[in-house]
């Protein structure tokens, strides 16, 4: 499975955030948590396993039910960057998007044409007088 960037660092330790959160929250195993947590099971796995980085909603969801500040949150699982960078292809529709997207302003174009010309030969079509 591929990792994350995040999970390269040494520091990075998911399982003592979710540790802390268990004995907090007084629950006894990780489908206890995920219930807390409104997540899947399976999400919590793959975050210990480290195939699944803590995102951000995650983090907040986590603030709520604990109470605890975003920073902690992130201080107890290691993370201790100070800025976050957006890659250049983030919020960039994929290229199979951007097809599909001129395919259906096309379309779109050509059935616009098409009721112009629809309009146009039904106003000039001959009259019995």
């Amino acid at each position: 499975m591929a990792h994350h960037a995040l999970s390269s660092q040494e520091s990075y330790n998911p399982n003592h955030l979710l540790d802390i959160l268990l004995g907090k929250m007084q629950l006894k195993n990780d489908a206890a948590l995920s219930r807390m947590l409104e997540v899947a099971p399976p999400v919590i796995s793959k975050i210990r396993h480290h195939r699944l980085p803590v995102g951000a909603s995650l983090l907040i969801r986590m603030h709520e039910v604990t109470g605890m500040s975003i920073r902690d949150l992130r201080d107890l699982m290691g993370d201790r960057r100070t800025k976050y960078r957006l890659s250049d292809a983030q919020g960039r529709p994929k290229p199979e998007e951007k097809a599909a997207q001129a395919a259906a302003a096309a379309q779109q174009q050509q059935q616009q044409q098409q009721s112009q010309g629809n309009e146009t030969s039904s106003s000039t079509g001959n009259y019995a007088h």
